[in-house]
């Protein structure tokens, strides 16, 4: 049977997406060539018309450059059709990239919801406002203990808060009394030593020459160290 009917072939799987544009660009880089390779020539022709004369040999210089400005055209169209292909074909793949990026999304949301949905069954919102409750039941205790623990026993309660401000002020006033040197209370300062002069009242000891008196206006200086002069005596042999 399979020599009378043959054999199914397999069917080839069609081309991707990328595989269109891969081929694609391919083609446009062969234009591409073609194209560079026409400009040279043009280049060339353009040389050998400024350099030939006007006549038949200029003119058919130009009819040469006409028919390959011609297939430079044509090229040029084809890079263009095919530039347009390619473009059309980068927005199918990214409409595709985006579809496959939404199921992969809605797949990791409902995956995600239907743990949620396990998880909020174990936690429940009474139960939450009761254990707040009972916490701030348990901080309230605790805080009267520590009020209670911190209470001094030798304070009696019945103490007036204005006798208190009294007592206070008083020592503030007491305090203000006391002369202080350089932040040092007076009665930390030390002792000063007497002034034995001033107790005693003694009168002061002179100073420098004393006045000399009107009889005496005669009198021979003194010299240098405050003694009278050597009476000048004659020198004998």
């Amino acid at each position: 049977m399979r020599r009378v009917f043959g054999v199914k072939k397999d069917k080839e799987p069609p081309p991707s997406i990328e595989d269109a544009t891969d081929r694609i660009n391919k083609r446009g880089e062969t234009v591409d060539e073609k194209i560079k390779k026409l400009d040279a020539e043009l280049a060339r022709y353009k040389e050998q018309i400024k350099k030939t004369r006007p006549g038949p040999a200029q003119e058919a210089v130009k009819a040469r450059a006409m028919r390959v400005l011609k297939q430079k055209r044509m090229y040029e169209g084809q890079r263009d059709m095919l530039y347009n292909q390619t473009f059309n074909l980068d927005q199918v793949s990214f409409a595709a990239e985006g579809i496959k990026d939404a199921q992969q999304t809605m797949t990791a949301l409902k995956a995600a919801n239907k743990d949620l949905k396990g998880m909020m069954k174990t936690v429940k919102l009474q139960d939450i406002d009761n254990l707040q409750d009972e916490m701030m039941d348990l901080m309230d205790v605790s805080n009267e203990i520590q009020e209670s623990l911190g209470r001094s026993y030798s304070v009696p309660d019945d103490i007036d808060e204005e006798d208190l401000m009294g007592e206070l002020d008083a020592l503030e006033a007491d305090m203000g009394m006391e002369t202080e040197s350089d932040g040092v209370p007076a009665y930390l300062q030390p002792d000063k030593e007497p002034d034995l002069e001033a107790e005693l009242n003694l009168p002061s000891a002179p100073t420098g020459h004393a006045a000399v008196p009107a009889g005496r206006a005669n009198v021979r200086a003194e010299d240098e160290l405050g003694l009278p002069p050597v009476p000048g005596a004659s020198l004998r042999g």
